[in-house]
């Protein structure tokens, strides 16, 4: 893995708006705008190197799977701060029939240096974003500037086989695509049209609509567009934890499709992912594979080891949140400090710094098997809402 520098394409900004990223630049709190999407360095990779980091990523991607089976078998829901009895049934109900849903996608975040193992930092399996520039914008730079190299980029094709697969499991009628209206920068709407578009190469019937516009029949009881047409299935760029707790939460329980011919709504994801984007994954696989190379010592109950004389320093991280939300890093020899919420603490594994940027890996997952890579630097160690993304070849 090489950091290299370049000159930036000729109306960079405009290319980039027309292929999807309407969110170029990222205002910073001091009023400046600076380029979100940076084509002014790329990383190189070797091919041995992306093909041994795929492996990583599907037998990650296993584990990740063996240990949401465990967190079902041994009834460990509590871990991951889920404890209403009926969420908890619908999610394990969710689990074991998880043959007959939806499941498209999925992203780890990896430490990786280009020497060393890579580590796992975490796991979004339910509302993964930067996909867009990952699947589309890097692959039409690296047309326009490296014409003769190649990417670790093959997400596009495999979205798309993925819900020619998944089709049959789709209930009749069209399949619903929502976000938030609270973005308010475009990324989730841009990520649910590309998603979107994938489906409808797939030959999948589809409609777009807001979360906010999706309406409740009192009658009928069930979920309606904005049409009044009842949403038999639906991908929702929008958190489990949300969807499940927020003023409808009820309804979306009552009436959930986990497959067998019960519930009149299919969620996309399906409600068992929220065992993967929890923190407190982290824990439960350096519980099972202690001593993994590709693990961090990871625990629920406070940094243990990693604090104090002679400990490697730790990250505390909530067990639900994005953009580095309530990360805090704690250096090598800090005390051990228990956070009031829920945590998982994590050995620190400072990103690696090239020339002052320190590179996070998203490595995507479709299915179960690795797709891509996309590349997100920022200044500090935390990979936080001013983060870029750089695109990377394989030469």
């Amino acid at each position: 893995m090489e950091r290299r520098t370049t000159e930036p394409r000729p109306g960079w900004q405009e290319i980039v708006e027309e292929q999807g990223i309407v969110y170029p630049l990222t205002r910073y709190p001091d009023g400046s705008l600076r380029p979100y999407w940076d084509e002014s360095a790329y990383y190189v990779f070797s091919l041995p190197e992306v093909e041994a980091l795929e492996d990583v990523v599907e037998e990650l991607h296993a584990m990740c799977l063996a240990a949401a089976a465990h967190i079902v078998e041994q009834g460990r829901f509590a871990d991951l701060g889920i404890t209403d009895r009926r969420l908890v049934a619908l999610i394990s109900e969710s689990w074991h029939r998880r043959a007959e849903l939806p499941s498209l996608y999925g992203r780890f975040d990896l430490r990786y240096d280009g020497t060393g193992p890579a580590k796992m930092l975490e796991y979004n399996a339910d509302t993964p974003t930067s996909l867009v520039e990952a699947a589309s914008a890097q692959w039409f730079w690296m047309e326009d500037r490296f014409p003769d190299a190649d990417q670790w980029n093959s997400l596009h094709e495999r979205l798309v086989a993925a819900w020619k697969r998944q089709a049959a499991l789709l209930p009749p009628g069209p399949l619903h695509f929502a976000h938030s209206e609270g973005d308010e920068l475009g990324e989730d709407l841009m990520t649910v049209a590309y998603l979107r578009e994938t489906a409808e190469q797939a030959g999948i019937d589809t409609e777009a609509l807001s979360i906010e516009q999706i309406g409740w029949d009192r009658l009928t009881g069930r979920f309606v567009d904005a049409r009044l047409r009842f949403i038999r299935s639906c991908f929702k760029l929008y958190p489990w934890e949300w969807l499940a707790t927020d003023r409808f939460g009820p309804h979306v329980l009552d009436t959930l499709d986990n497959g067998g011919g019960t519930g009149t709504t299919c969620w996309i994801e399906p409600a068992w992912k929220m065992l993967l984007s929890n923190k407190a994954l982290l824990a439960i696989l350096w519980e099972l594979y202690p001593g993994h190379p590709n693990l961090l010592p990871s625990y629920l109950d406070g940094p243990r080891e990693l604090a104090g004389d002679g400990g490697a320093g730790y990250v505390a991280k909530p067990l639900l949140g994005r953009e580095g939300a309530g990360v805090t890093i704690h250096e090598p020899g800090s005390p051990a400090v228990l956070r009031d919420e829920a945590c998982c603490y994590q050995e620190l594994a400072p990103l690696p710094d090239l020339d002052g940027n320190r590179a996070v890996l998203g490595a995507w997952v479709v299915e179960d098997e690795a797709a891509g890579l996309g590349i997100r630097e920022s200044a500090g160690l935390v990979t936080d809402e001013y983060a870029r993304f750089l695109p990377h070849v394989i030469l």
